[in-house]
């Protein structure tokens, strides 16, 4: 195995391990092209994919239609603001305010964000009309929960959805009863894992976490813990080629990364675990 990320559910829940070795069934992988650059291969199971099917699979979104998320500068976050440029689709990104807070919006703007906004300016009454130019959100996607969540769905469209996928703030997420009745707006899950056992027959067995061999020429979608790994069906093939193709197009690219040998593993849990750090954690064997 050549490199594996660290995402924050092994960090949330202590799920995560590791490995420099494992041996599998050609049956439950699935072949990424050598041209795929390694921290782009190495984190492609996950973040990309939640993102790609959280904008295909809730709205019949189309071009120039708005999408409006929380938690933007994640690995998640940063993925649908490229694929959403790449789908013709416009974002509002909401994130925590920092010290670099200008570096970080232009960062995100340059990965084809149209708009980055701290969560306190979200809040502001005058933000409206600062957003006046979007369309209203069809789709919302909340990874934060909270206060965060309730503003999401302040700002959607009559009729729209918001898709939660995560809870960093470990708050409940609250709508109003007048939101619900009023706006008609629906409030959905996503969970990557689920998916794919919904869309994989087959046997299931267990599995560690993502790992990319050193080949380059076959990729293994693993999961932790009590997760499950089972031949991949059609539809995720499909996905991961899509994803594939974004990447050779230069219209998705992995977020910033830091490798760090695998014997440092303490470093990088440490690093992945400090506040308004943008740069996952890659693992190398």
């Amino acid at each position: 195995m050549l490199a594996a990320p660290i995402n924050p559910s092994d960090i949330n829940m202590i799920q995560g391990t590791w490995r420099t070795e494992a041996v599998f069934s050609e049956e439950v992988l699935v072949g990424v092209p050598k041209d795929i650059p390694l921290p782009s291969a190495a984190t492609l199971s996950v973040n990309p994919c939640t993102a790609y099917r959280m904008l295909v699979d809730f709205e019949q979104l189309q071009p120039g239609d708005c999408v409006i998320q929380n938690a933007s500068n994640s690995g998640v976050g940063q993925a649908v603001i490229q694929i959403a440029a790449a789908l013709g689709l416009r974002t509002i990104n909401v994130v925590r305010d920092r010290p670099d807070i200008q570096k970080l919006t232009e960062r995100l703007k340059n990965l084809g964000a149209d708009h980055v906004i701290t969560e306190e300016e979200i809040r502001k009454h005058e933000m409206k009309n600062f957003l006046k130019d979007m369309p209203q959100p069809r789709l919302a996607l909340n990874c934060v929960g909270g206060k965060s969540s309730t503003e999401l769905l302040r700002h959607l469209a009559p009729g729209g959805t918001m898709v939660t996928y995560g809870g960093m703030a470990k708050q409940p997420v609250i709508a109003s009863v007048g939101l619900l009745i009023f706006k008609d707006l629906k409030l959905r899950g996503f969970w990557l894992s689920q998916w794919k056992k919904d869309h994989s027959p087959g046997k299931w067995m267990m599995a560690p976490l993502p790992t990319v061999t050193r080949e380059g020429s076959a990729y293994c979608r693993t999961a932790p813990r009590a997760d499950f790994l089972h031949p991949p069906t059609d539809q995720f093939k499909e996905l991961i080629l899509t994803l594939c193709n974004l990447i050779r197009r230069g219209q998705l690219t992995a977020p910033a990364c830091s490798q760090v040998p695998l014997q440092d593993y303490q470093r990088a849990l440490e690093a992945s675990t400090q506040p308004f750090v943008s740069s996952k954690q890659i693992l190398t064997m």
